[in-house]
């Protein structure tokens, strides 16, 4: 199983409701990246966001090893300014260390400030998921610990929008952001985002990679299995883990729509 540049091909891959679960796929080197990156689009995002790189000394070295593998010079920015991805760079103090976040180039953000994340340990980055700690925080902790250099896996995820935009921090309560939303306009006010997400161990550093390429659709241009699966998922996300994703204020006008468009 691969995984796909677009939120249609992503979705069938990625967790509906219920347990939390890494779903990685292995990837071969051609499918880590997507080949076609705006570049432009990419100068234009941070130049707007500046915050959204953060770096630590530590990252100076497994950055500069990521640019050389991209082709670029520089170190992490230059290296997030050459490709699709968001990029973050994670290291261990010593083995039995957590794995820590060291450097972080993220023009599109899913609702999370860089500043907040930088030098915190995995747990602690994952702290606002809920069910993290209780049901995947020991597994990934495994993975990231026994991932050998050459190795790449992917995953994807979804989350439901009010807006369109590649960087999205929310900054009104979800009542407030799909107040507008109704089971007539769903298709076109709700966007649907994916990550397609990718980790690597970069093998001179021994810095683990972890890329983010975000892609967002209108609900009404996906096809009918992924709205169903969609409207299904959002009904049945764990609690807390809907709450924080707003599931509350539009999951309804996603079910009626999905029901509408599954009419004869």
């Amino acid at each position: 199983m691969s995984l796909g540049f677009s939120v249609n091909t992503l979705l069938p891959k990625a967790r509906g409701g219920g347990q939390l679960r890494m779903g990685l796929v292995k990837l071969e080197e051609g499918e880590w990246l997507q080949p076609a990156p705006d570049l432009a689009g990419r100068h234009k995002g941070f130049a707007e966001w500046p915050e959204g790189i953060q770096l630590t000394p530590e990252a100076e070295a497994p950055g500069q090893e990521l640019a050389a593998m991209l082709g670029t010079s520089g170190a992490l920015p230059e290296a997030a300014l050459s490709a699709h991805e968001d990029m973050c760079l994670l290291i261990q103090d010593r083995d039995d260390a957590p794995y820590k976040l060291i450097g972080a180039a993220v023009a599109w953000p899913s609702d999370w400030h860089p500043k907040d994340k930088i030098g915190l340990p995995l747990r602690a980055l994952h702290a606002p998921i809920a069910g993290y700690e209780e049901q995947l925080a020991s597994g990934v902790d495994r993975f990231m610990t026994t991932l050998k250099p050459g190795a790449i896996y992917g995953r994807c995820n979804w989350f439901i929008a009010a807006t369109r935009a590649r960087r999205w921090l929310q900054d009104r309560s979800p009542a407030d952001a799909f107040a507008h939303v109704t089971a007539e306009n769903a298709g076109e006010a709700l966007f649907v985002r994916s990550e397609r997400q990718t980790l690597r161990r970069l093998p001179k550093t021994g810095a683990i990679l972890f890329t983010i390429g975000i892609y967002v659709e209108p609900l009404g241009h996906l096809n009918p299995g992924n709205i169903t699966m969609l409207a299904d998922a959002a009904q049945s996300l764990v609690k807390g883990e809907g709450d924080r994703r707003g599931a509350p204020a539009y999951a309804d006008a996603l079910s009626q729509y999905a029901n509408q468009g599954a009419q004869p």
